[in-house]
């Protein structure tokens, strides 16, 4: 006896020779150079007419029915076709061949299909009102488009009347196919982990602030390595609990991301797991969230063993509410952004061996810890003051360390270019040494798994005398930087320390602002000259913290 073929979508209410006759299309054969068959069309025909829904095939490039769908009157839903998408330059190899009810075009969810599975095309056969046979054809294929234009990543024909549907499938397919891999050379690479899509979805009341968001998110990936290709801005009432964005205006970025060539969707927000999931299942894209974006930037910059067992710790923490998850948002974190670090091959582990995993971890950042306590314990007996470097990322907090000291420790142009705690040693010009330290940079909504495994890092500040709050002063958000930085501060238990409030990069303003003088110390930490004032402004705030220093000068001076 043969065994039955599976019929995808909803077969509920169908009688047994509708099944049987749903059944009987997997024995047809549609041969690469015709749209479709008389038999084929026929059997698809007769099924619609009689259940009142759509059906379909697809069919590969040898002619072989995969899979048979039956839909409701207006849509199918297709199935799980896979994850991976098709290589550069080629097509899916499959084609979708369904029936329309009434005489209309591609819709839509044809169009979404299309580019979402990067089909070799999709064909529509309309039904005669109320008749058991074929009107007309309607077809699209995908198409390369170059970036900068506007034009839909596909091609429509039709209404080509039945009898005279004579197009080949064969050699449209082999000529985009070149197109396609012509385009993708001529593309070329420009950043290590592809071409992504940044996606910020917020409420009215957000919506001020959201430009600055996504210029943000813009350098988080532009620091993880990722060429961002396009954005996209929606002002909700409320965020979709279950794509985030509205699910049509998630089709326009699918459509988008197939003519941009995008492989990756950024989020400007936190998506829970299984708002991942579903926006995976939909797009068939790599789904990104900021948190996500971070941990990659970490994984890419940490270069101490402390620092990188933070990293996978953050990452473990992340992970483990989405291992319950289908792996169908976690498949695409297995290479490239987001997926990087220590803690890429835990993937797949069980609850029980991450929870085990991060146990671990937390043992061995606690001896690292009590080890960092006995080398500022050694300092604090030294008497040496300790004045700490704090601020947003990508403030200038290395550069000003390496100004002030003339050590050369990394500095870039780049979000988190540090995450190890750095001290040299620097000279006052009254001749007293001090230890300055670089921290980790601040970043408003820090993910709190993050800042959960870096707070032992900044215990380095806890014992300081001064801390250097480092702000960009030629940032359009400075003030919302600086307010995170100080909540922070608050939450790390530093608010009590003294600071000074150095404003970096003022060279880059466009007129000066002479108002900074008086809440701080404007500098340019390029510029040596102008690092006077803040050495200065460091010894008279040491001086006060630090009284006996000031005595013990009066006694080496003393004759003898």
């Amino acid at each position: 006896m043969t065994a039955s073929h599976p019929i995808h979508g909803d077969t509920s209410g169908l009688s047994p020779s509708d099944t049987k006759a749903l059944q009987r299309i997997y024995g047809r054969r549609v041969p690469l150079d015709r749209l479709t068959t008389p038999e084929l069309t026929r059997d698809l025909v007769g099924i619609s007419h009689a259940t009142g829904r759509q059906v379909g095939v697809l069919v590969d490039r040898r002619g072989t029915v995969d899979y048979v769908v039956l839909g409701d009157a207006s849509k199918l839903m297709l199935p799980d076709i896979g994850r991976l998408r098709a290589g550069a330059g080629r097509l899916r190899g499959l084609r979708l061949i369904h029936t329309h009810l009434r005489n209309e075009p591609l819709s839509r969810d044809d169009l979404v299909d299309l580019t979402r599975l990067h089909l070799d095309m999709v064909v529509a056969v309309c039904l005669a009102p109320g008749e058991e046979r074929a009107l007309c054809l309607y077809y699209g294929h995908n198409f390369p488009v170059v970036d900068d234009s506007n034009e839909p990543p596909f091609r429509t024909f039709g209404p080509i009347p039945y009898a005279k549907a004579h197009d080949n499938p064969a050699e449209i397919i082999a000529t985009l196919e070149q197109e396609f891999a012509r385009a993708a050379r001529a593309r070329g690479v420009s950043a290590k982990d592809g071409r992504a899509i940044l996606v910020h979805v917020c409420d009215k009341r957000s919506a001020g602030k959201a430009e600055d968001s996504l210029r943000e998110l813009g350098e988080l990936a532009r620091t993880a390595g990722v060429e961002v290709v396009d954005r996209v801005l929606q002002v909700r009432d409320r965020v979709d609990p279950r794509y985030a964005l509205g699910r049509g205006k998630l089709e326009d970025v699918v459509i988008r991301a197939m003519q941009l060539d995008a492989e990756t969707l950024i989020f400007d927000c936190n998506l829970r797991p299984a708002q991942a999931n579903n926006i995976a299942q939909m797009t068939d894209l790599r789904v990104v969230d900021r948190t996500q974006l971070i941990l990659d930037i970490f994984a890419q910059h940490a270069e101490t063993n402390d620092g990188k067992l933070q990293v996978e710790l953050a990452q473990m923490r992340y992970l483990l509410p989405r291992l319950g998850q289908r792996d169908d948002a976690l498949s695409r974190l297995t290479g490239g952004i987001g997926g990087r670090g220590p803690g890429e091959t835990k993937l797949e582990v069980g609850r029980r061996r991450a929870w085990e995993r991060i146990t671990r971890l937390q043992a061995q950042l606690k001896q690292l810890s009590r080890q960092r306590e006995q080398r500022r314990s050694r300092r604090n007996r030294s008497g040496t003051p300790t004045v700490a470097i704090v601020g947003y990322t990508n403030a200038g907090k290395s550069t000003l360390l390496n100004a002030l000291t003339g050590s050369a420790v990394i500095a870039a142009d780049k979000l988190f270019a540090t995450l190890d705690t750095r001290s040299r040693t620097m000279t006052l010009p009254t001749g007293r040494e001090i230890i300055l330290t670089d921290t980790v940079g601040f970043i408003r909504d820090m993910p709190a798994d993050l800042f959960s495994a870096f707070r032992a890092t900044f215990d380095e500040t806890r014992d300081a005398s001064l801390l250097l709050h480092v702000i960009d002063a030629s940032d359009p958000c400075r003030s919302e930087h600086v307010e995170t930085t100080e909540k922070l501060l608050i939450d790390l238990g530093l608010e009590r320390v003294p600071r000074i409030l150095v404003f970096n990069k003022c060279d880059k303003l466009e007129t000066p602002h002479a108002t900074l003088a008086d809440r701080g110390v404007p500098i340019s930490a390029l510029e040596p000259s102008s690092l006077v004032a803040l050495q200065r402004a460091i010894e008279r705030r040491i001086e006060v913290s630090h009284p006996m220093l000031q005595a013990e000068d009066s006694t080496s001076s003393r004759p003898a």
